[in-house]
């Protein structure tokens, strides 16, 4: 069905504040699925549905465990983990502004940051190369198993160019996990070869799937993504990995790069612009109407959702919205 931004923002608000959110809290979030919604990412607004995320009666203070110049540890306190990531955001580009580089891991989260091509995006539009990494529960397997280990490790880069940064974000799995949650709520299957069930066994039942194991996709190479990106978003971060450590400890890792390090920033935006047009301009298969760049979609998606005021939501999703903001 086709609803209002402005409808579905204020049903989103309702389902925040009902899991416990303070508006401060709730504008973060809210920010940050609705960059996911409108892309067309699924990891926008089916993760207030179901279970939902409500805010842990255990969430303290967050603080800072170690310093440095140029790096920083924070520990989320069990705090939702989109707060926690976008002040470890904010700090790596306050560090890189400072020093050239910054680089900042959070752990003890006890939730998914969304999607990461936000912060990338974000420190890419202020001048830096922008990386993140996100940690998550074991529910990938690895090349040749059919055992959840990895988690769906998404990794993003944001690279400043105009007249919008290029920025890849991706999972090291062969789908995201809230892709199965999409899957099951608007009751359709998954594709062939994406995922297992607890037994080995191919599927495309998205219970199934979440009961068994995730591909990682591209076989043994991005197998190979999910094991660094585990590295980075556990020991490097003393966050849960693999099913080692408490259950509920996400961690990610944040890093801003000033391009002034090696070259002229402006020299280099002006370049990578210059890339992105030579890319452009490719010669296409047949069938192929345009060559796309990192991120161009669900760019393209936002600006003709935003000119509209309008997006296309499925509707047991609005539905289940709708629950979920109820009083």
């Amino acid at each position: 069905m086709k609803i209002s931004i402005k409808d579905i923002t204020q049903l989103a608000r309702k389902a925040l504040k009902k899991y416990g959110y303070t508006d401060r809290e709730s504008a973060i979030i809210l920010d940050i699925l609705l960059y996911a919604q409108l892309r067309g990412n699924n990891q926008g607004l089916v993760k207030l549905i179901g279970k939902g995320i409500p805010k842990s009666p255990k969430a303290g203070l967050i603080s800072i465990t170690k310093e440095t110049k140029l790096s920083a540890m924070i520990d989320g306190s069990n705090n939702m983990g989109m707060i926690a990531m976008k002040q470890a955001m904010e700090m790596a580009v306050a560090k890189a502004r400072e020093h050239g580089f910054g680089i900042v891991g959070t752990f003890n989260t006890y939730s998914s940051t969304g999607a990461i091509g936000y912060y990338a995006a974000h420190m890419a539009r202020e001048g830096f190369i922008g990386f993140a990494f996100a940690g998550s529960p074991p529910t990938v397997a690895p090349h040749g198993s059919y055992e959840a280990l990895y988690g769906t490790n998404p990794l993003a880069i944001g690279i400043p160019a105009k007249p919008e940064p290029v920025v890849l974000d991706m999972a090291t799995a062969a789908m995201a996990y809230y892709g199965l949650i999409e899957a099951k709520t608007a009751g359709k299957t998954i594709p062939e070869g994406f995922a297992y069930d607890k037994n080995g066994k191919q599927t495309t039942d998205p219970d199934a799937a979440m009961d068994g194991a995730i591909k990682s996709f591209g076989g043994y190479k991005g197998s190979g993504l999910g094991f660094i990106v585990t590295a980075f978003t556990g020991p490097l971060v003393g966050a849960a990995f693999a099913g080692v450590g408490k259950r509920g400890d996400w961690g990610n890792l944040i890093m801003a790069i000033d391009p002034e390090l090696l070259v002229d920033r402006n020299t280099f935006r002006k370049n990578v612009t210059e890339l992105a047009k030579r890319v452009k301009k490719t010669k296409t298969l047949p069938g192929v109407k345009e060559i796309l760049l990192p991120g161009e979609r669900g760019n393209k998606l936002t600006a003709k959702r935003t000119k509209t005021g309008t997006i296309e939501i499925e509707d047991n999703l609005y539905n289940e919205l709708k629950k979920a903001a109820a009083n």
